[in-house]
């Protein structure tokens, strides 16, 4: 059977989640999505090797997304929710928005405090969103995905925070 190497980068903290204990996470993403894993935990690359071709080809794109949604801050078990049907990951590069100035401005006001926005947002759109770094990871099926996306780049842009919540209540 013909394979392709595909290479994601992970920060070099979250390697040891992709593993998990034991290395029981890097053996289901291996089991469930037909994939073999080279990981190197000094550089954090993660290599996955996949079939080319085939009903098991689809399955094994499905395991570069659980990897990212886990470099991206979810936990294991919120990335497997990847492999179920109509799921996906969209990633938000806040560097596209904002410059390094205000990143933390940003990233404070899509959290909200005590994390009360994040919560409303993930709450309202039946997503997972995981701030991490200079991203915001979300995981739902595409409709919510695209309404949490919408609510996000309102508060990146400098929407109040209860324009946010309205829009969401009307949109959900």
């Amino acid at each position: 059977m013909d394979t392709v190497v595909e290479e994601v980068n992970v920060p070099k903290q979250r390697i040891a989640v992709i593993i998990g204990k034991e290395g029981e996470v890097k053996k289901k993403i291996e089991k469930e999505c037909g994939v073999k894993l080279r990981i190197d935990s000094k550089t954090g690359l993660v290599l996955i090797e996949r079939p080319v071709s085939g009903e098991e080809a689809l399955k094994a794109v499905k395991a570069r997304d659980v990897i990212k949604a886990i470099a991206r801050g979810f936990s294991p078990q919120k990335a497997f929710k990847l492999l179920t049907p109509n799921y996906y990951l969209d990633i938000i590069d806040l560097m596209e928005f904002v410059s390094d100035k205000s990143l933390q401005r940003v990233r404070s006001r899509i959290i909200g405090r005590e994390g009360k926005a994040k919560k409303f947002i993930m709450g309202k759109t039946k997503t997972d969103i995981s701030v991490y770094g200079k991203t915001v990871a979300l995981i739902g099926d595409a409709e919510s995905i695209k309404t949490a996306k919408k609510a996000i780049m309102k508060l990146i842009t400098g929407a109040k925070h209860s324009t946010v919540f309205n829009f969401l209540v009307k949109n959900t």
